[in-house]
């Protein structure tokens, strides 16, 4: 069961693409050509346009879109002078990364990896890493933030959109609790079952120690940080906070 989950994941980020997935529909030319006159936004949660100043230069600088296909961010940062790389583990979520590259004529590298091993990338290459909510699709966190501090310059920022575990206790309509945290399929047979027979993929929860302590450990500073909601659904309508984005560098 445990060796399969990012196969599994793989294929249903590919499925929700298809099914018109939100975090899978590529900005339009008209996007594009805003960012190149330097009116832009990216989210690295579900609303909230992420601070401008959490970015260092654009031009020229190597960024890294670690578990971010979807042509939504690297077209951005592409527009806006940036030499991109994006990581993802599903063939549509890099498709449509291609396809925006094509359409707009620019270089992007698209690398399909699994980011529970190590990145495939040589020490300090990068001076950004763009890293939206996606770690919940993997069991341990701890080696990601390790190989990401590993892979970044001296100086190099890290902008990550981690979920606080609080959607994962509900139940679809956010109307019952119905699971104990950790959310782990991969430990909880009720949990894996109702997993893939509601096509939700493998998640896991993490706690703020994993998130925010493993980038710590790994060796990041915090500089800042913000709350976000779904954006939709009943919590949101609550107005109760269930990701965090984070900016740290490596010192």
């Amino acid at each position: 069961m445990e060796k399969k989950y990012t196969e599994i994941n793989s294929k249903t980020i590919d499925k929700w693409v298809e099914d018109g997935w939100e975090w899978g529909k590529p900005i339009s030319h008209e996007v594009f050509e805003n960012a190149k006159n330097k009116e832009w936004s990216v989210l690295l949660t579900p609303t909230k346009p992420v601070p401008k100043e959490w970015f260092g230069e654009f031009k020229n600088a190597e960024i890294l879109g670690l578990a971010s296909g979807g042509g939504q961010q690297m077209p951005i940062f592409s527009a806006l002078g940036a030499r991109c790389t994006v990581l993802d583990y599903s063939e549509k979520q890099l498709l449509s990364e291609k396809e925006v590259a094509k359409r707009e004529n620019y270089e992007i590298k698209t690398i399909r990896a699994d980011m529970t091993k190590p990145l495939p990338f040589k020490d300090e290459s990068f001076d950004l890493i763009f890293h939206p909510v996606s770690n919940c699709y993997v069991e341990d966190v701890i080696p990601v933030w390790k190989e990401c501090y590993r892979v970044l310059k001296k100086g190099g920022i890290l902008l990550s959109g981690l979920d606080n575990g609080i959607n994962y206790i509900f139940n679809d309509e956010e109307t019952t609790v119905t699971y104990k945290l950790p959310f782990n399929p991969l430990k909880d047979k009720q949990q894996y079952e109702d997993s893939i027979k509601n096509d939700w993929g493998i998640q896991f929860s993490h706690t703020i120690e994993e998130q925010i302590g493993g980038q710590l450990q790994a060796g990041f500073i915090l500089t800042d940080i913000y709350q976000d909601t779904n954006g939709t659904g009943k919590l949101h309508d609550f107005n109760i906070p269930t990701f965090y984005a984070t900016r740290v560098i490596k010192n």
